[in-house]
C-alpha cells in the first residue's frame, strides 16, 4: 500500500520535503495488490510468468564486489529472512499491464531467487551467517551511480508509524475525526491518456459537468455536510494531524484493542508546512519548529489549534487494516508490510519496487550511521532522485524519536539476481 510518507524528520516538518503522493499512484497501485504474510512461499515456475515490456531506469548501474559494501559482514543479518521471503512473495505477484504504475522488479528475473529461497530449508530462526551466504550466492551488488564510476549520493530521512489514543465512538475526550475516503472523491490518472505522465494523478470533484479540486482542510472540517465517515475519534488534533503527515498509524482504543489506520487517499491538496507558518507568525524561530516543539506550542494554544492546522489544506483519508503480526508495520507502496528498520521507501526510476538495497549513510545531527541491508518496498512524492530513502523505523515514540533526527547523505547497491544482467524494471 503506497503510503503517505511525510517525513517525521525536523526539516521535512520545516520545509514540507513531504513525499505526500500528490501525483503519484494510490496504495497498492505500484504492487497489483496486497500479499498476504505468513503463509507458505509459492514460487510459480518462470514458464507461468508472463514476459513484461522491460522499462528504462535513469539511474547509472556498475557491478561491484561484495567486499566494495562498506560494513557489509557486519550487519546482523539474522531477522532478515522472514523479509526476504515476504519481499519474494511481492516479486511473485502477477504483474499488471498498466504503465501508469510505479516500476517494479521483473518477477522472471528473480524467480530463480525465490524459488532458490523456498527450497532453502531456511526459516524465521536462519542465522546471519546462513542468509549472507544465501545472498552471495544468489546476488550481485550493483553501485547506484549518479555518472560513470562516480557513486550517488542523496538524503535519507526516517518515518514511523504513531501511535495515538483513539475511540470507535464520539465521546469525552475523544473528539478529533480520523475520516474514511469520501463517496465523491474522484481520482483521475492522466497515464491513461498522456503515457508521458504515467503514474501521474489528480484528485477532484464533480460540481455540475466540471471537476474541481477536492475540498481543503479547513472546508472538510467547516462543513458537517461534506464531512465523510468517521472511522475513529483521536483524542488530540495534533496527534491526529502528525498521524496524517505519516500517512498510517495504530490507535489503541478505550478496551485496550489496537486498530491500524492504514493510507487510503488524499484530497490532492498540496502539503504546507505549519512549523514554517509559526515561524512567520513569530511564535517559534524555524530552527525550532520541530514536530515536538510544535506540540508543545499547541498544548499552550489550544484557542489556536484549529488555526495553525487549517494552514495545511491537505488531508488524508485512512481505512482500517488488520494487524496480522505486531511486529510489521503498514503495507508500503510495494503492497508488503514494512519491517522495522529494513524497509525503505525509494524513487522506483532509480530503484525499482521489490529491489534489496544495501544503503549506507553518514553521521549527520547526532544519528549513528546505517550500513545495512533493505528492501525497497514504498515510494512518495517527495522521495525522488537517486540514492534519496526514506527509512522506516518502526511503530510508537520511540522510533519516532529516531526518525525526528535522521538526515543524512547516503549511497546505494541495488542487489540483483546474479545471472539477470543489469537492474532493470517492468
Amino acid at each position: 500500500m503506497k503510503k503517505l510518507l511525510w517525513s517525521a524528520t525536523v526539516l521535512v516538518v520545516l520545509s514540507a520535503c513531504s513525499s505526500v503522493p500528490l501525483d503519484n499512484a494510490v496504495p497498492g497501485d505500484g504492487a497489483g495488490g496486497a500479499v498476504s504474510v505468513g503463509q507458505p512461499l509459492a514460487v510459480p515456475p518462470l514458464s507461468a510468468l508472463p514476459e513484461t515490456p522491460a522499462r528504462a531506469l535513469q539511474g547509472r548501474y556498475t557491478a561491484v564486489s561484495w567486499d566494495s559494501l562498506p560494513g557489509w559482514r557486519d550487519d546482523d543479518l539474522a531477522h532478515v529472512w522472514k523479509a526476504l521471503l515476504n519481499d519474494c512473495r511481492g516479486l511473485m505477484r502477477p504483474v499488471s499491464g498498466s504503465l501508469t504504475l510505479p516500476a517494479r522488479a521483473a518477477p522472471r528475473a528473480w524467480q530463480p531467487v525465490c524459488q532458490a529461497a523456498a527450497q532453502s530449508g531456511l526459516g524465521a530462526g536462519a542465522g546471519s551467517v546462513e542468509v549472507r551466504r544465501f545472498l552471495q550466492d544468489q546476488l550481485r551488488p550493483w553501485r547506484l551511480d549518479a555518472s560513470a564510476g562516480q557513486s550517488a549520493s542523496g538524503t535519507v530521512t526516517g518515518y514511523y508509524e504513531p501511535l495515538i489514543r483513539a475511540s470507535r465512538t464520539r465521546e469525552g475526550v475523544y473528539q478529533w475525526p480520523l475520516y474514511a475516503t469520501p463517496d465523491d472523491l474522484l481520482t483521475i490518472d492522466l497515464g491513461a491518456v498522456y503515457p508521458e505522465l504515467a503514474g501521474k494523478r489528480v484528485r477532484g470533484k464533480l460540481e455540475g459537468r466540471r471537476v474541481v479540486p477536492y475540498d481543503t482542510r479547513a472546508q472538510i472540517t467547516a462543513d458537517p455536510a461534506r464531512q465523510p465517515a468517521v472511522i475513529a475519534w483521536a483524542n488530540d488534533p495534533v496527534e491526529a494531524f502528525f498521524l496524517q503527515i505519516q500517512g498510517s498509524g495504530r490507535a489503541v482504543l478505550p478496551d485496550g484493542s489496537v486498530l491500524r489506520l492504514a493510507y487510503a487517499d488524499h484530497n490532492g491538496r498540496p502539503y504546507a508546512s505549519i512549523g514554517q507558518w509559526l515561524a512567520r507568525q513569530g511564535e517559534m524561530p524555524l530552527s525550532r519548529a520541530s514536530m515536538q516543539n510544535i506540540k508543545a506550542w499547541a498544548r499552550t494554544h489550544p484557542e489556536r489549534v484549529p488555526e495553525l492546522l487549517n494552514v495545511n489544506p491537505a488531508m488524508v483519508f485512512f481505512r482500517e487494516e488488520a494487524i496480522v503480526d505486531p511486529e510489521l508495520g503498514p503495507k508500503g507502496a510495494y503492497g508488503v508490510p514494512l519491517m522495522p528498520q529494513r524497509s525503505i521507501a525509494v524513487d522506483p526510476a532509480y530503484v525499482p519496487l521489490g529491489t534489496p538495497v544495501f544503503l549506507e549513510t553518514g553521521a549527520q545531527r547526532g544519528a549513528n550511521p546505517l550500513r545495512r541491508l533493505v528492501f525497497a518496498q514504498d515510494t512518495g512524492a517527495a522521495i525522488k532522485g537517486a540514492a534519496r530513502a526514506d527509512f522506516y523505523w518502526g511503530t510508537g515514540d520511540e522510533a519516532g524519536a529516531s526518525a525526528g533526527r535522521m538526515k543524512q547523505s547516503g549511497r546505494m547497491w541495488l542487489l540483483w539476481p546474479a545471472r539477470a544482467g543489469a537492474p532493470s524494471a517492468r
